[in-house]
């Protein structure tokens, strides 16, 4: 084998030493170069892969506040909706009973001016017959050209106005 080496112009001795110092730079780089660019490497990896899982957290709270905050805005347009209805339903309400309330004082105030009307009637009524008794009197007077006492006079009042 060494012949075979010769003709081809390489050295054993040589190659055996190149061989032993390659492996002595291999070791030298793994040790003092790969092993800590490794080192480093990794330390890169695992801050990557914290920031994409609190960057995944932080999506996760995130969607979490957005679905909150969705669900706290459909209660409040709810309750908003709610208030209205009442809000609605109470001046409803209220239209009715001041609507009722307006009926019965324009009622009352109806029933009152009746009254007061049959009142006026009655009184004026009563003036009426006081004065056609009155003016039954004179002409009676004026026929009979006499005065006839109180109770002639009532009598008569009486028998005219009937």
């Amino acid at each position: 084998m060494s012949e075979l080496l010769n003709k081809l112009g390489i050295d054993y001795k040589l190659l055996i030493a190149q061989i032993i110092n390659f492996l002595v730079l291999l070791f030298v780089l793994w040790k003092f170069a790969y092993g800590p660019i490794l080192a480093i490497l990794e330390k890169r990896q695992k801050k990557i892969e914290k920031g994409l899982a609190d960057a995944e957290a932080a999506e996760k709270r995130l969607e979490e506040s957005e679905k909150k905050q969705k669900e706290v805005l459909r209660k409040a347009r709810t309750e908003a909706k709610e208030i209205v209805e009442k809000a609605y339903v109470q001046a409803e309400k209220t239209k009715s009973e001041i609507a009722e309330e307006a009926k019965a004082q324009a009622e009352k105030i109806i029933q009152s001016a009746k009254k007061e009307i049959e009142t006026e009637k009655e009184k004026t009524i009563a003036e009426i017959k006081s004065e056609i008794g009155g003016l039954v009197v004179a002409a009676t007077e004026k026929i009979v050209d006499e005065k006839i006492d109180g109770k002639k006079d009532k009598e008569l009042i009486e028998k005219s106005l009937k």
